[in-house]
């Protein structure tokens, strides 16, 4: 096959690639600029996050947004969001509210352009290889929640499933929650992998529902990881769900 051949034929992949990368560099570079003015306002997080998650129309992926009503009035919550692969930044990124923040580990600071952004936006980084470092920055997010100054999205995985499933989780955004007396929002996105290839015109469709707050008080006596078990039941119902609905809606379109 010639060099001319296989371009021809991933012309679609390629185009793509470039809008992505030139597109991201622009955000992240003048998002540096914008937030120089602010630095560390967590209100900057959902204004970069939805501008990613516009790239969802050059991906070809069609998003089903969900959200139930007067969830604008809940006001400092812990989000959780099943983490899948890198396409998150397209999906579950458009769910992001303000104030929020995210809780991710330290190396994404060291990403070129956008781990400086990300770091100016106000969003924590934690070092998870130093347990007591961690730990500490569990405390600034208990504490932040107390003061109600912000709330905090997790992954309660810790790292993508990569089309696994909804991994165990881990307790810490659930003993955070219980500590500062905070709800939990899960949100919820439909399977994307294996879903999307770059090379094709249309990916599909892609729910993200956002489904109403836990309240974690009647957990107060118990331990977090009853509250972390009953979270991850909740969502993989509704993963399940959505999963279903989407193949079906996909069959529907077809036929």
């Amino acid at each position: 096959m010639s060099a001319f051949s296989l371009f021809e034929g991933n012309m679609l992949l390629i185009l793509r690639a470039i809008i992505v990368v030139v597109y991201s560099i622009l955000v992240c570079l003048v998002g540096c600029i914008w937030c120089l003015f602010s630095p560390r306002n967590p209100r900057h997080v959902a204004t970069f996050a939805h501008m990613f998650g516009k790239l969802s129309h050059v991906f070809g992926i069609t998003l089903d947004i969900r959200k139930p009503a007067g969830i604008e009035e809940v006001g400092n919550a812990i989000y959780i969001a099943n983490h899948q692969n890198n396409y998150d930044m397209v999906t579950a990124a458009n769910m992001v509210q303000a104030p929020t923040v995210t809780v991710g580990k330290k190396s994404l600071a060291w990403i070129p352009f956008f781990g400086q952004l990300y770091w100016l936006t106000g969003n924590l980084l934690i070092d998870r290889d130093n347990k007591a470092k961690a730990h500490g920055s569990i405390n600034q997010v208990v504490e932040q929640l107390k003061n109600g100054r912000v709330s905090f999205w997790m992954f309660p995985e810790g790292t993508r499933s990569r089309g696994r499933g909804l991994l165990p989780f881990k307790t810490g955004a659930f003993h955070a929650a219980l500590a500062a007396g905070v709800p939990i929002i899960p949100i919820v996105v439909s399977d994307t992998h294996d879903k999307i290839n770059l090379n094709r015109l249309r990916n599909g469709l892609v729910i993200i529902e956002m489904l109403p707050p836990i309240d974690t008080t009647p957990f107060q006596d118990q331990s977090a990881r009853k509250l972390t078990n009953y979270c991850r039941e909740v969502m993989q119902q509704k993963l399940d769900e959505l999963n279903a609905e989407v193949a079906r809606r996909e069959t529907d379109r077809v036929n």
